[in-house]
């Protein structure tokens, strides 16, 4: 047996024996889990998920961050829990979180202060600040759902996560207790969920300017038409429009080891159009080079899309110019957008504001992220709506990165097992969007 086949071999076996599941009822088994998401509209913008942790259980409010390396949570503001275990040194559970710190408390016993416990590097990506915390395991507890509703509760008995101090908070929502994280490692959230319920490793989420979801699990998706005498509009593998996910190679956190690959999701862009017209930029900048420079991601935490300066001034060059095509008023800027238009003389769409739209050709002509009004514009006043795409600069770290903003009532699917991102495009197009998931029933 090669190395290679021993170690994948090991990995899983370590995955079935500490995440261990708790059901209910014994003989359900959830084929699919639901996690509500609302967004913190008028102040952060960032998208609190509500999970319930600890023995009791306690209702947190975590931020999602979809690169995140895995779940990390305040334990010096009243933790309590009588399941609390923290991960021992050289342990199994370290040796699945990779590990290389190993280290003492000098203080009395606590959850995130133990003696002979390993450590990980939780990380505030809102802040791009990360500290040490203590890896440990407690119970977590999730929604089942068959698509269309809630369903039952399940629990994983030793779900592992990583203690932090309450400073790593500053930068969160009011309210938060941490970070859930979606990304791409063996310890985080989608990972240990597929691992404990042995379902499909694919993850999705649909959110909207108000809430959302995000569905661990192969499900159809079902959202409720806007009208209601409409039948609820479905969404499957058949459904979406796939394209492949990139690894970078190079971490893109703000503390790593050498040799660590990114956690993040990137996707590859060939070309941007405007209104069908290809825009003439610097291609070699939508690759990811062997310093894990460049490339394209897509990110919960950024509000608005980010462009390096040159794809910047390229795009919104080539917008401009398409927005005087179709006779649209210019108005001033409104920080940080710089380029702003009336309403006057703009009709409104099922898609949102008639402006030029934006397109993200991905492997080939026939697969594109479209992007129209809804999701390219930002509502200032009733008055005034801008272009929701900032500068990002000149050398960022990532080339162009995929914001909140034009995420928005876009079913995104994530097929870890196969290697690809599915997207529908705007919902609105089949008469629905991400705020009519029913979490109001239990099947």
């Amino acid at each position: 047996m090669s190395n290679s086949i021993f170690q994948h071999f090991i990995t899983l076996l370590l995955l079935l024996f500490f995440i261990s599941p708790t059901f209910s009822q014994k003989s359900f088994r959830p084929k699919a889990l639901v996690l509500p998401v609302t967004k913190d509209s008028l102040t952060t913008l960032q998208y609190i998920a509500q999970i319930n942790q600890r023995t009791p259980l306690v209702p947190l409010n975590l931020v999602v961050d979809l690169g995140g390396q895995f779940l990390w949570v305040d334990c010096e503001n009243q933790y309590t829990s009588s399941t609390y275990r923290p991960a021992r040194c050289h342990s199994a559970q370290c040796s699945l979180a990779k590990s290389n710190s190993c280290g003492d408390c000098f203080s009395s016993p606590k959850p995130g202060c133990n003696n002979n416990t390993c450590g990980l590097l939780p990380d505030n990506t809102i802040t791009h600040t990360a500290t040490s915390g203590e890896l440990a395991e407690d119970v977590l507890s999730m929604q089942s759902t068959n698509g269309f509703n809630p369903g039952q509760t399940v629990s994983v008995s030793r779900f592992l996560f990583s203690c932090a101090p309450i400073s790593l908070l500053k930068g969160l929502a009011s309210g938060a207790s941490g970070m859930v994280g979606l990304g791409r490692t063996k310890v985080a959230v989608p990972s240990q969920l597929a691992s404990a319920f042995s379902f499909d490793r694919k993850f999705a989420f649909c959110f909207s300017s108000s809430n959302g979801v995000v569905i661990f699990g192969d499900s159809p998706y079902g959202f409720a038409a806007n009208v209601a005498s409409l039948p609820n509009v479905v969404y499957d593998s058949k459904s979406l429009t796939y394209t492949p996910l990139l690894i970078n190679p190079v971490s893109t956190a703000s503390a790593f080891s050498q040799g660590d690959s990114s956690a993040e999701y990137f996707i590859g862009v060939k070309t941007i159009k405007i209104d069908s017209k290809v825009v003439s930029l610097n291609t070699s900048l939508l690759s990811i080079d062997s310093n894990g420079v460049g490339g394209t991601k897509i990110s919960t935490v950024d509000p608005y899309t980010v462009l390096e300066a040159s794809i910047y001034k390229a795009v919104t060059d080539a917008f401009v110019k398409a927005s005087i095509a179709r006779n649209i008023t210019r108005e001033d800027s409104t920080p940080p957008f710089e380029f702003c238009y009336s309403f006057d003389n703009l009709p409104g769409t099922a898609l949102g504001a008639a402006v030029p739209t934006i397109e993200l050709v991905l492997q080939n002509e026939n697969v594109v992220w479209k992007m129209f009004g809804a999701n390219s514009m930002v509502n200032i006043n009733d008055e005034v709506l801008c272009l929701g795409f900032v500068n990002g600069g000149e050398n960022p770290r990532t080339s162009i990165v995929i914001g909140g903003n034009q995420l928005e009532n876009n079913l995104v699917q994530f097929d870890l097992a196969a290697n690809r991102l599915g997207f529908s495009n705007s919902l609105f197009a089949r008469k629905t969007d991400c705020f009519r998931f029913n979490f109001t029933s239990t099947v």
